[in-house]
């Protein structure tokens, strides 16, 4: 079978690179490539964090941080936060010990300049390793198809694509019979716009780990265990 041996690839992978210290790693890929479901693989191989900007600005502003209440006062008059306060937010992320081995990059460095700034704090620290970032590939149809065709059930919260996984009776959820809802944001205008956004400020990032030789391209489209393998592969070449 396909799966089988897919995940037997990553098992495989994951086997051989076990001894590996992963170092910090930056995960790239447009809006539905599956990032989130890949990072979740590399924590669990290698026991090391994933770290989202997201999640450390939510955090920040509940905890009401000096970073915290600046970043919410600008939130809150509908301002973007500035790249100097994610960047303070990421340096004390980084100080915490289950850092050591390395860490998955959720959503930063985003912006040429973050990657400039995350690239500096790293080298000045001794025994640091540098960061290696992977692009996961998936097609522009494909894209669509998973996110324009994404249904949920209200009630249990499962996830349906009508393209590529579609319930049994259309619209209806298998498990409880709730009818399945389309979230705003999951049309084509919406990803469109999110794609956009995406290539004008993460092409110059790629461009600028790919001329520093740390930079590898993944295919997305296969099995989700293949991916991890391929991921992983990548990046025992990258630390090779």
């Amino acid at each position: 079978m396909v799966v089988a041996s897919a995940n037997a690839s990553a098992g495989s992978a994951a086997e051989a690179a076990g001894h590996l210290t992963p170092g910090p790693i930056l995960l790239l890929g447009a809006p539905g490539v599956g990032k989130g479901t890949q990072a979740k693989g590399l924590v669990k191989a290698w026991g090391i964090p994933q770290i989202s900007t997201g999640d450390l600005l939510r955090s920040n502003v509940e905890r009401g941080t000096e970073v915290g209440k600046q970043a919410k006062e600008l939130m809150d008059r509908g301002e973007l936060v500035p790249d100097e306060l994610v960047n303070r937010m990421v340096a004390e992320r980084l100080k915490e010990p289950d850092t050591a081995r390395g860490y998955i990059l959720d959503g930063f460095p985003r912006t040429l300049g973050q990657a400039n700034w995350l690239d500096g704090h790293l080298g000045a620290q001794a025994g640091t390793l540098p960061v290696i970032a992977i692009s996961i590939q998936v097609s522009y149809n494909q894209l669509l198809r998973r996110i324009t065709g994404r249904r949920i059930c209200p009630v249990c919260k499962t996830i349906y694509n009508t393209y590529l996984q579609p319930p049994k009776v259309d619209g209806i959820c298998d498990k409880d019979g709730a009818q399945l809802v389309r979230r705003s944001d999951d049309s084509k205008e919406v990803f469109d716009e999110r794609m956009r956004a995406y290539e004008s400020l993460t092409a110059p990032v790629v461009e600028h780990y790919r001329k520093l030789g740390r930079f590898e391209e993944v295919d997305g489209e296969l099995e989700v265990g293949a991916v991890t393998a391929g991921i992983m592969t990548a990046i025992a070449r990258l630390r090779g």
